[in-house]
C-alpha cells in the first residue's frame, strides 16, 4: 500500500527541500519505488536533482486538472527515484484554485489511480500555510517536519501542529505527524543541543537521527544530486540512510548522527 509523506513546516530555511530529495533517494535506493512530488514554486527539489522541466506539465497542470500524473511524472536519473517538477507557474495555483470547488483536495484527486505505482510518495512543501500545503497534507498519510536547532524553532512547531490538528479534523482524518526532524544541528553550540532537548521533551516522537549543518550537503544541489551520489562517505549520507532506517521502522533505535 502506498505511503504519502509530506516534508512541511511554516518556517522557510528549515530543510524540508534537502530531507525531501535525500530521504527520497535512501528510500529508493532501499528498493522502494519513490516518487518526489515538487509542491514548491521555488522548485528547489526539481533544480537539486538537476531536472530541466522545459515545455514539459509540471505540477501546476496536475492540479489544475490539465494533466494527468503520468503525464506529469520524469525520471531522476537515479534508480526508482522519480519526480513531479515544479516550476514558478505554481505560485498562480494559489490563486486559481480559490474559486474551484473542492479546492484543499485537488492533489487527492490528481494522485487518485495513479500512485499505486509507486511504494512511496513524497511531497515537499512550500515555507506557508497556503492552498498548495494544504493540498498536500489533504492527501498524505503523515507529516515529517524538519526543524531547525535555533531560536524560535519550538514556537514554529507548536503552530504548525495546530495547523496539523485543523486539517486532521476536518479534511483528512488519517493524517499523522510521524515526527519533528532535527536539522541544521551544530555540535559546537549550546543552542543546538538546548533545542533538541527541548523539541524531544515536548514531542516524543521526534526522530532519533539528527541531520548536522553540513557544507557538502549544501554543494550537492548545486551538482544536481543527492548527498549519497555527491558524497557517499559523508556524515550527512549516513544521516539520511538512518533516517529512511527510521521512516521504514526496519531498526528500533537508529543513533544520532551528528558529526
Amino acid at each position: 500500500m502506498t505511503r504519502t509523506i509530506v516534508i512541511a513546516n511554516q518556517k522557510g530555511g528549515v530543510g524540508k527541500t534537502t530531507t525531501a530529495i535525500n530521504l527520497g533517494d535512501a528510500l529508493a535506493r532501499r528498493g522502494n519505488k519513490v516518487l518526489l512530488i515538487d509542491c514548491d514554486p521555488q522548485a528547489n527539489a526539481t533544480a537539486g536533482l538537476g531536472i530541466s522541466v522545459g515545455d514539459r506539465p509540471s505540477t501546476y497542470d496536475l492540479l489544475l486538472g490539465d494533466a494527468s500524473l503520468s503525464d506529469v511524472t520524469m525520471p531522476t536519473g537515479f534508480d526508482r527515484l522519480s519526480i513531479v517538477p515544479a516550476t514558478s507557474d505554481l505560485a498562480g495555483a494559489e490563486v486559481e484554485l480559490t474559486a474551484v470547488m473542492a479546492r484543499e483536495s485537488r492533489m487527492t484527486q490528481a494522485l487518485e489511480g495513479g500512485i499505486e505505482a509507486y511504494d512511496i510518495v513524497i511531497i515537499d512543501c512550500p515555507p506557508s500555510v497556503g492552498l498548495l500545503t494544504i493540498n498536500a497534507l489533504t492527501a498524505a498519510d503523515e507529516v515529517i517536519v524538519p526543524v531547525q536547532c535555533e531560536y524560535l524553532a519550538l514556537e514554529g512547531l507548536g503552530q504548525f501542529t495546530s495547523t496539523l490538528e485543523l486539517v486532521r479534523r476536518n479534511l483528512n482524518q488519517k493524517l499523522r505527524m510521524r515526527g519533528p526532524l532535527l536539522t541544521m544541528y551544530d555540535r559546537r553550540t549550546t543552542l543546538s543541543q538546548q533545542v533538541a532537548d527541548e523539541v524531544r521533551s515536548h514531542f516524543p516522537e521526534t526522530f532519533q537521527t539528527v541531520i548536522a549543518r553540513s557544507v557538502r550537503l549544501g554543494e550537492a544541489p548545486s551538482h544536481g544530486l543527492p548527498i549519497h551520489a555527491y558524497d557517499p562517505r559523508s556524515p550527512a549520507s549516513a544521516a539520511y540512510d538512518a533516517l529512511a532506517e527510521e521512516v521504514l521502522g526496519t531498526v528500533t533505535t537508529v543513533a544520532e548522527v551528528i558529526t
